[in-house]
């Protein structure tokens, strides 16, 4: 077992991994930037280390700072969390060479499954539905217009190396095909340092849908169900459930074989989240993998029993699947969580500053993963997730009346947050009926 792991990240998914270590009986070492030195994830660490000023490329994102701050504190593994440095190829393989435990994929798979484009080769070998779009990096222009007018508009440009929502354009009709690639291929470079542009059909009124898996080093392999992720904004997930209201039993038994042959082909260790838009017909096409753990993971957990966070830790430790989770797992209940940005929960422009009053939840069914605290400070530097905010039922119904009386009960002073608007979504109708997509926010957009 390893004796102590670093945290190559902050807030709440330092705190959640903090959590899961010390039930492990493992030591912890928290970094942090100058920004963050009262954050609470330094607090409750074991060893803390500031690691660089507040721009995160000076801190959390310069591997030279984070891979010291493990060799000085003797750490034997690195847990990236998400964001950052978690889907950083070069990272895990520093990491590797440096004798330290990247808790995650091996380096080649991270940049293979980054690699969107290859992702899609792999899943369409396995028979997993893609959308039809370019094969391989597109030269110019003039290659993503020529395609287009085979897929038929509109299509979506994406960075090869991206997610997030960076990189991505529409382009409704031939007119815009030059302004739209060279934008999106400006914003790639200038994301992922790399401007590699490739193409798909673009849904009008997609669903987006994940599965999460869980894999060991020996080739054993579980999908964990999924996550509807449709209620979002600018790219960007505000409230997720598990499962899914629009999966039916059988789409999902045949997602479910068809991702345990692809993730296995490409040798896939770890957590993992396998990314699809559902058309209006009710079909799956994937989209791309997260080779890291989300940050809903929460509502898998809730549905599941499991811990994810430690499951990753055993998993980078060399155990086995089914030492660690049960077979088969099963799905008990529903699950809901809100992302609480600091945010106008309007036009959601970013609100930093100091948190003056703080009242969090709880009761059955409730949970919060959070590093806030009165007088703690939301910092321009980062980003504006206050708080996740989970709720369990033994149905959708449950879940949904839990979360209601949950965000009602969530007070926040001194920062706007994304509490009304959420309370708006869950008194919705058709979010009551299940019957929503990606354009949902649309509606509540100011006048």
């Amino acid at each position: 077992m390893f004796q102590k792991i670093l945290i190559a990240n902050r807030g709440e998914i330092a705190l959640r991994i903090i959590c899961a270590c010390k039930d492990l009986g493992i030591k912890t070492v928290a970094v942090y930037s100058e920004a963050d030195r009262h954050s609470l994830h330094v607090r409750f660490a074991d060893e803390a280390i500031c690691i660089g000023p507040a721009r995160s490329a000076l801190s959390y994102l310069h591997i030279p700072s984070v891979i010291s701050a493990a060799e000085l504190t003797d750490a034997d593994a690195i847990h990236p969390g998400y964001g950052f440095l978690s889907e950083n190829a070069d990272f895990a393989e520093v990491c590797e060479v440096s004798g330290i435990r990247f808790i995650g994929p091996r380096p080649d798979v991270i940049r293979s499954m980054g690699f969107k484009q290859r992702a899609r080769e792999v899943m369409e070998k396995a028979g997993v539905p893609v959308l039809p779009g370019s094969v391989g990096i597109l030269k110019d222009a003039d290659e993503a217009a020529g395609i287009a007018a085979q897929v038929g508009y509109p299509v979506m440009l994406k960075a090869a190396a991206g997610g997030g929502g960076r990189g991505m354009r529409v382009v409704h009709e031939p007119a815009e095909m030059l302004a739209q690639f060279h934008q999106a291929q400006q914003e790639a470079a200038g994301a992922f340092t790399c401007p590699d542009m490739y193409l798909e059909k673009f849904i009008e009124r997609p669903r987006h849908i994940e599965f999460q898996v869980l894999a060991d080093e020996h080739g054993d392999l579980e999908v964990l169900g999924e996550r509807e992720c449709s209620i979002q904004r600018r790219h960007q997930k505000l409230l997720e459930e598990a499962p899914s209201p629009a999966i039916k039993p059988e789409l999902r038994e045949q997602i479910f074989d068809h991702l345990r042959q692809a993730m296995r082909t490409v040798g896939y260790t770890s957590a993992g989240t396998v990314e699809f838009l559902m058309d209006e017909q009710g079909r799956l096409h994937f989209i791309e993998v997260n080779a890291r753990i989300q940050v809903e993971h929460t509502i898998t957990e809730a549905t599941t029993g499991l811990d994810l966070v430690a499951a990753q830790i055993l998993l980078a430790d060399g155990a086995r699947l089914s030492d660690i989770i049960p077979s088969p797992v099963r799905i008990r209940g529903h699950a809901i969580e809100c992302r609480i940005n600091a945010e106008n929960p309007d036009t959601f422009a970013p609100s930093a500053g100091r948190i003056t009053g703080l009242n969090l939840p709880g009761g059955i069914g409730v949970r919060v993963d959070t590093a806030a605290y009165t007088d703690g400070s939301i910092s321009p530097y980062y980003d504006s997730l206050i708080a996740k905010l989970i709720a369990h039922g033994r149905d959708r119904r449950e879940a949904i009346a839990r979360m209601r009386r949950a965000l009602d009960m969530f007070v926040v002073e001194g920062v706007q947050t994304t509490i009304p608007l959420q309370q708006r979504i869950l008194t919705d109708a058709d979010f009551l009926a299940g019957n929503y997509d990606t354009r949902f926010l649309e509606r509540f957009k100011p006048a």
